[in-house]
């Protein structure tokens, strides 16, 4: 039943050396939309979420210039590798770039350029150093056209590449940005499949087909051993091919790799990832959808037989809302978004993950995720119904009273007393407050139908 999908494997190469002629795209840049004091136009909370990023990033650039990551409520900072990778600027530099933060983004821009180096002795997660630095690079390229971050996104492209390796081709966790060494065989879903809108993008504004080539055999992979019901599980051995967690679910781990199934498809027009997508979301809509609790959730369950494991849902699985919206599912991309905003409304500020069956918390933390606001924003963009701002409105008034200090943002360790705990994902910066600025910012400051998001926020344009 799956012999058809072998065929592209053995065409990719072809196919992509006609697809990936280089590029060198003009700069394009949504509207500004400003007023006369220089503040986002569309309404206060617009120019809220903006004074807000500001607020966070003033606060960055106080006690962790040049360093990845910033402690808010010690006034310090911290480097994911013992060395900086300039994190948060790259991550935040294309929310600038829509927020109109002309001057923030110019110098942002300059740091990046003059002081980033991948050249290092230093072992990174792949997964999350594509979906940060590798998709914010090509993301700040296509918006100002400054050919060194592109020279940046494809050195690290190349370092990149190793984790390709392995026998099946789906690549490992890790990979040392100097030596090229891998290790981590035991991947899950998410990992795998979450790298095609960055290799293949870059492949095509380098007009370099490995990139595409290595990406897409990855997915074609792991989608070869899903199970004959459709599921994909949890924990995969990237050597051997096989499962060693037979759990199936939305949530982290596998959650993008869902996601890229769709948006590879609109971004590539590559009808493998529509075919991909059209059958694995039947299969999740089939066996993981939850009806019977009041509203709709989606919950773990086995992958070969069906059977329901659990019914947790938490933080994570709230961006499945905005990928059914952007399917064009906006009758369950709505419904599942109020199950989330329960989720949130009744802790103050969502958990980690839940019990739907009695709301019980089963993972107490916080840490300034973006996910139901971004679903948020996509069913915004899509119904225009007021009912998305006011969620809106509701998250940035939860942000603000419980997790603000004096020097930006600070995630939660647990959100029942709301303590508070010693960071500020650069995803804060990067999604959360753009998700929400776009909410309120006027439609025509990024038109939703002509760019896709990867899964850390950064909008890629088909330029090519």
């Amino acid at each position: 039943m799956r012999v058809w999908l072998c065929l592209p494997i053995i065409l990719v190469a072809g196919a992509c050396a006609a697809l990936c002629a280089a590029q060198t795209p003009t700069p394009f840049a949504f509207p500004a939309q400003t007023s006369a004091n220089g503040l986002a136009a569309g309404g206060t909370t617009a120019e809220q979420v903006r004074a807000e990023f500001l607020h966070a990033w003033n606060a960055y650039k106080q006690y962790a210039w040049g360093h990845d990551e910033l402690r808010p409520l010690s006034h310090g900072y911290r480097d994911w590798y013992g060395v900086s990778l300039y994190m948060t600027p790259v991550d935040a530099l294309d929310t600038m770039v829509l927020m109109g933060l002309s001057d923030e983004a110019d110098k942002t821009r300059e740091l990046i350029a003059q002081n980033l180096s991948f050249d290092k002795d230093i072992e990174v997660k792949n997964f999350e150093i594509t979906i940060r630095l590798l998709g914010g690079l090509l993301s700040s390229y296509q918006l100002t056209g400054d050919s060194r971050l592109l020279s940046l996104a494809t050195d690290l492209g190349n370092r990149l590449l190793p984790v390709f390796n392995s026998p099946t081709g789906m690549p490992y966790m890790y990979v040392n940005l100097k030596t090229g060494q891998t290790r981590g065989a035991e991947s899950n879903p998410a990992e795998i499949g979450t790298l095609l809108i960055e290799f293949g993008t870059l492949s095509k504004l380098t007009g370099r087909p490995i990139f595409y080539e290595k990406a897409k055999r990855a997915v074609i992979e792991l989608y070869n051993r899903r199970s004959k019901i459709g599921l994909v599980g949890s924990i995969i051995n990237v050597e051997s091919g096989k499962w060693t967690d037979t759990s199936s679910h939305i949530s982290g781990g596998i959650d993008s790799y869902y996601e890229y199934l769709l948006k590879a498809s609109i971004l590539f027009d590559d009808q493998d990832c529509a075919h991909m997508w059209k059958s694995s979301v039947a299969a999740v809509n089939k066996y993981l959808a939850d009806t019977s609790h009041g509203g709709l959730w989606y919950g773990q369950a086995n992958m070969d037989t069906g059977k329901r494991t659990t019914t947790h849902f938490g933080a994570l699985d709230a961006f499945f809302a905005a990928v059914l919206a952007r399917s064009g599912d906006l009758d369950r991309a709505k419904r599942l978004q109020e199950s989330s905003y329960t989720m949130w409304t009744k802790f103050g500020v969502e958990p980690e993950e839940i019990n739907y069956s009695n709301f019980r918390i089963i993972h107490e933390g916080y840490p300034l995720r973006p996910e139901i606001a971004e679903s948020g924003y996509y069913l915004s963009f899509y119904t225009n119904d007021p009912r998305y701002t006011e969620m809106a409105s509701t998250f940035l008034a939860s942000l603000t009273r419980c997790c603000k200090t004096d020097a930006g943002y600070a995630g939660l360790r647990r959100v029942a007393n709301m303590e508070q705990e010693d960071r500020m994902e650069s995803f804060f910066l990067a999604e959360t407050l753009k998700y929400l600025y776009l909410t309120f910012a006027p439609r025509e400051t990024l038109d939703l139908n002509k760019v896709v998001f990867n899964t850390e926020a950064h909008p890629i344009r088909k330029t090519w």
